[in-house]
């Protein structure tokens, strides 16, 4: 799909990896609706990139159908959808206190990065499947973001694991359900990446965490997590596939 002149919804676009795939679709020409649940973040990025900025919790229906509305109302039918929104989190399935770990706790991360990105794609994909048909009979792109640790996950990362590899486990058969509407479906499973929440740890954790990646030996940039995003939406033959942007990581156990 030529990304010149498309409506793309970015979820999670006011900070790190989402921020920057804003950046680089509006780069392209595309007409970009930032969301996200901090409304402030969404804004500013969408004011830099001449976007729609908007508040949104992906895991509220309404809340995502209006958001989807006014994508529709200011630039006109979605085709695009990049999933970037989500949380982090670790805790032990038992403390060092003995105690087993809040069932809310795991609950919280699955209903964020899993549900609530289920959410998204199952609205999106409504809204595309109404679309006029471009080349090749394609009507909309949805890309996904997971994590290494869909894979490798650490000690502490059963929610966060599970919920990643929730994205990557629906991948395929979101990718066959929607052919048949003409709607591309594919996830990207980033490693370590030079995010804000990395930003704010001191120089000689972030060269400690750059060591553990074969190569490059260096946290990886959001730009080429946005330009792989972008890349995905333009290949029309990128479908039901998740690409791992980790520089070869593997994570260890912690």
């Amino acid at each position: 799909m030529k990304i010149q002149g498309k409506a793309v919804i970015v979820t999670g676009g006011g900070s790190g990896l989402g921020a920057e795939t804003a950046r680089e679709l509006a780069r392209q020409g595309a007409k970009v609706a930032v969301l996200d649940v901090n409304a402030e973040g969404a804004q500013a990025v969408a004011q830099e990139i001449g976007g729609l900025g908007l508040r949104c919790d992906i895991t509220d229906s309404a809340s995502v159908e209006q958001a989807i509305a006014a994508t529709r109302e200011a630039f006109g039918p979605v085709r695009a959808l990049m999933n970037v929104a989500g949380i982090g989190g670790a805790r032990r399935v038992v403390g060092k206190d003995g105690s087993a770990m809040p069932l809310e706790d795991f609950k919280r991360v699955i209903d964020v990065n899993l549900v609530g990105t289920f959410n998204a794609i199952r609205l999106a994909a409504a809204e595309m499947a109404k679309n006029e048909p471009l080349e090749d009979g394609e009507r909309g792109v949805i890309v996904n973001t997971a994590s290494v640790a869909a894979f490798d996950g650490q000690v502490g990362q059963e929610a966060y694991a599970a919920s990643k590899g929730g994205l990557v486990s629906l991948t395929l058969p979101l990718a066959r359900d929607l052919a048949q509407h003409g709607v591309r479906v594919c996830t990207i499973a980033p490693g370590l990446f030079l995010t804000p929440l990395l930003h704010k740890l001191p120089e000689d954790v972030q060269q400690s965490l750059a060591s553990s990646i074969p190569f490059p030996k260096r946290l990886g940039k959001p730009e080429e997590f946005a330009q792989l995003a972008a890349h995905i939406v333009a290949n029309a033959s990128l479908n039901g596939e998740v690409v791992r942007l980790d520089g070869a990581l593997r994570l260890p156990p912690r």
